[in-house]
């Protein structure tokens, strides 16, 4: 038993004697009277040398450097939906606001009476009073309303008018599909660590430049690419015969090139031999995508050779008995050197990281609403301070006291007490704080 003198498995060659060289060239010459190997039975082969029945079915594949796994981001949360759903989320949220308040303003029954204010006389000389009319939905309030429906946190107003309402249905039917589906994919978003895959196929190949692709130079699947008559194939074979450096002498040398790339090149092999490495370390490869074609490994004798039988019969048996089938099992899988996350990802807990974004709104949140408020109460106490005409610091001091509820403010020669020093009730509907007021 040795090794083949120039490492081919055989191809056609003018230059040498018998046609062929590789191992076919020595069974052609008759220097060999057997060859073993994962040799792969093709037609012009077979013209020149016998094989035996195939011992393994394979196709070619596709080898690529495995992607590194992506943990969840800080704002992995909004992945569940695209940028272009978010988008459309917000400007449906302000349309829809922007509609309540104009179909409110419209409706005469979103206005409201809020109390009385003495008698006039209108210009048909009979008596009547002054009345000052609400509507609770205001700009604000309608953007408040949306935002609680689609928060399904619901809102202290609601719509009166059948105009109104017919709005409000639509958004929350609207809310309920979307939050619906937002949270059926929110999980798997954020405890699957998930690998971004640049190839997936052999079109994913063929239509894009950035990552390079070739075969063993002069081997079977070279003859494949080049002889096939098919589109997609004869695309990517013009692609690889007009850039000669993507094509290696050896399948080690094509695998060393994937690993060393950067992700920037493919190896077009057998997949036995991909699946194999695959299982190896550094474990930094993988299988992509479907098998090209199908064919089959096989034992190679020179024509005519009476071993041909005797291998024949030995490869039938030990598939029927399966015993080929234990070999790739122990030899491909159960000697693994690679260690496959079999983790039930459906139990994975989230981390920080995992959901740190939501933390960040809140407290970026509660600082603008902290922020808001300080202006409001400086601006507050300025307007006051004007009118009643008292120095800014006092405004502000009285302010302050009706802040933590000892004291009372004024505002114009109006005094203001804290809710709960007020005793009584009011029988008379009163208007909401950010009500539009009309008399």
């Amino acid at each position: 038993m040795h090794v083949v003198k120039d490492r081919r498995y055989g191809a056609e060659n003018p230059e040498v004697k018998g046609g062929w060289d590789g191992m076919v060239g020595e069974l052609v010459r008759q220097e060999a009277d057997i060859a073993i190997a994962p040799m792969t039975i093709t037609s012009e082969r077979e013209r020149v040398i016998d094989f035996t029945k195939p011992f393994m079915s394979l196709g070619i594949s596709i080898m690529i450097k495995k992607p590194i796994k992506q943990k969840p981001g800080v704002f992995s949360f909004l992945n569940p939906l695209s940028k272009e759903i978010w988008m459309c989320v917000i400007f449906s949220y302000i349309g829809v606001s922007i509609v309540l308040f104009t179909v409110s303003r419209f409706s005469p029954y979103e206005w409201r009476l809020l109390h009385l204010t003495g008698e006039h006389r209108d210009p048909s000389g009979q008596h009547g009073h002054h009345g000052s009319m609400a509507n609770d939905f205001s700009m604000l309030n309608s953007l408040w309303f949306s935002l609680g429906a689609f928060m399904q946190q619901g809102s202290d107003i609601s719509p009166r008018s059948i105009s109104g309402r017919i709005v409000g249905s639509v958004w929350w039917f609207f809310t309920l599909i979307l939050i619906s589906s937002y949270t059926a994919n929110l999980a798997a978003f954020l405890t699957v660590e998930r690998m971004v895959v640049p190839i997936n196929s052999p079109e994913d190949l063929a239509s894009q430049t950035e990552v390079e692709y070739g075969t063993l130079h002069r081997g079977s699947t070279w003859e494949f690419f080049k002889k096939s008559q098919i589109t997609l194939y004869s695309k990517m074979w013009e692609y690889m015969n007009s850039r000669k450096h993507v094509f290696v002498k050896t399948y080690d040398e094509g695998i060393r090139r994937v690993r060393t790339s950067r992700g920037k090149y493919a190896l077009l092999i057998e997949s036995p031999k991909n699946d194999y490495t695959n299982e190896r370390e550094p474990c930094d490869t993988m299988k992509v995508g479907r098998n090209l074609d199908t064919k089959g490994f096989g034992v190679a004798t020179p024509l005519g050779s009476p071993l041909r039988d005797a291998v024949n019969l030995a490869v039938l048996n030990s598939k029927e008995h399966g015993d080929l089938m234990k070999l790739v099992n122990k030899w491909w899988y159960d000697r693994t050197q690679c260690k496959h996350d079999k983790q039930d990802t459906t139990r994975n807990e989230l981390t920080l990281s995992n959901v740190a974004g939501i933390f960040y709104i809140l407290i970026g949140g509660l600082l603008i609403a902290l922020a808001v408020a300080l202006i409001e109460f400086c601006y507050k106490s300025h307007t006051e301070a004007i009118r009643a005409k008292i120095p800014l610091s006092d405004a502000m001091k009285a302010k302050a006291r009706l802040t933590i509820g000892v004291g009372t403010d004024i505002d114009n020669g109006r005094y203001y007490t804290p809710a709960n020093q007020i005793g009584g009730s009011n029988e008379q509907e009163q208007a909401h704080s950010n009500t539009h007021t009309q008399v």
